[in-house]
C-alpha cells in the first residue's frame, strides 16, 4: 500500500465521538494509506477511555496518541502532518482555533498548521442551533475559511476523508 502522508486526526468532546471516531474516520484513513498522528482534547479522553477506544486507536498508528503537552526539552512526538481532520470540533474548539488559542495539545497542533499552504485542514464543526446563533459564530467560521481551513457541518465522518482529495 502506498502511504499518502501523515494525517493529523483531532477530536474534541462532541456527542457520540467515542462511538464513531475509530470506525468511521481513523480506520478508513489507514485503509486509504494515511499514517495517523492522533491528538485529542483533554475533555474527550475519558470518553475514549470508558469506551475502551484509546488502545484501539493506538493500535492504528506507530505514533503516540496525544493529549498532554510535552515537557521542555522533550522532542515533538509527532512531525507536522501533511493534512488535518478535526472531527468533531465543538463550538468551544472552533472559537479557540479561530482566535489562535492553544490551551491544549490538540489546539496547539492545529494552530501551528493554520496558514501553512501545504497543510490542508478540514474542520467538522459541531454546535447546537443555539450555539450557531451566537453573534461570533459566523465570524469564527469566516476567520478560519479565510485562513484556508475547510469548515463543514452536517457531513458524515466517512465523507471527511473525501474532502482531502478536493
Amino acid at each position: 500500500m502506498t502511504t499518502r502522508g501523515l494525517l493529523g486526526l483531532v477530536a474534541s468532546a462532541g456527542g457520540g465521538v467515542e462511538s464513531w471516531f475509530r470506525t468511521e474516520l481513523a480506520e478508513p484513513a489507514v485503509a486509504r494509506g494515511w499514517r495517523l498522528a492522533i491528538t485529542l482534547t483533554p475533555a474527550v479522553v475519558p470518553w475514549f477511555e470508558e469506551a475502551g477506544e484509546l488502545e484501539k486507536l493506538q493500535a492504528l498508528t506507530d505514533l503516540p496518541v496525544r493529549w498532554e503537552p510535552r515537557l521542555p526539552g522533550q522532542p515533538k512526538p509527532h512531525p507536522m502532518p501533511d493534512a488535518f481532520v478535526f472531527a468533531p470540533a465543538t463550538f468551544n474548539s472552533v472559537a479557540k482555533l479561530a482566535l489562535g488559542i492553544g490551551d491544549n495539545q490538540a489546539l496547539t497542533a492545529l494552530n501551528e498548521a493554520v496558514g501553512v499552504a501545504s497543510c490542508k485542514i478540514i474542520v467538522m464543526a459541531q454546535g447546537s442551533a443555539g450555539q450557531r446563533r451566537h453573534p461570533m459564530w459566523e465570524t469564527h467560521v469566516t476567520t478560519l475559511t479565510g485562513a484556508g481551513v475547510v469548515v463543514v457541518t452536517d457531513v458524515a465522518p466517512g465523507r471527511l476523508l473525501d474532502l482531502l482529495d478536493t
